[in-house]
């Protein structure tokens, strides 16, 4: 029997449409984000933002630890963990806030088509790799544009303007 790692060796085993973030991510480096980068203002310059949207069944607002991608001139985000909360959250509401301490930005947002993010997706793979390899069925970085494509639909991507 084969599998799709053995027709297509750039593509690990099927990932959920949805994932849950590791234990350790969930209960300590999450909250741990919150409070430096969403309460204190602790920039790391690495993209690191607290997305806040507004729950579509709560109308609550959510926050959650997101980094975000700046590409030509462009800012992105990209659901590495699938179809998560926050992004259905943005795809009902269209758009949030950014926060960085007491700094905070609005923003409507636009998801793209799958064959429109795939330069997103290598760009954020790239410089984000060492975190988000787990995340995915993607083996490199530097995978085909075919195997970013059929990962594509596992990975929302939305530009926010």
């Amino acid at each position: 029997m084969t599998t799709p790692a053995d027709e297509h060796p750039s593509l690990k085993a099927p990932v959920p449409a949805t994932r849950r973030p590791p234990w350790i991510m969930r209960s300590v480096v999450d909250p741990l984000t919150l409070l430096a980068v969403g309460r204190l203002g602790m920039d790391d310059h690495n993209g690191t933002r607290v997305i806040e949207v507004r729950g579509r069944a709560s109308g609550l607002w959510r926050a959650t630890p997101v980094k975000l991608l700046e590409l030509d001139g462009q800012r992105y985000l990209v659901a590495m963990y699938g179809q998560t909360g926050w992004a259905k959250n943005l795809r009902a509401q269209g758009g949030g806030r950014l926060r960085l301490g007491r700094a905070v930005t609005p923003f409507r947002a636009v998801e793209l088509s799958d064959a429109d993010k795939l330069p997103v997706l290598r760009a954020y793979l790239k410089r984000w790799w060492s975190l988000v390899a787990s995340m995915t069925t993607i083996t490199s970085p530097d995978a085909s544009d075919d195997d970013l494509a059929r990962a594509a639909p596992q990975h929302p991507v939305f530009r926010l303007e």
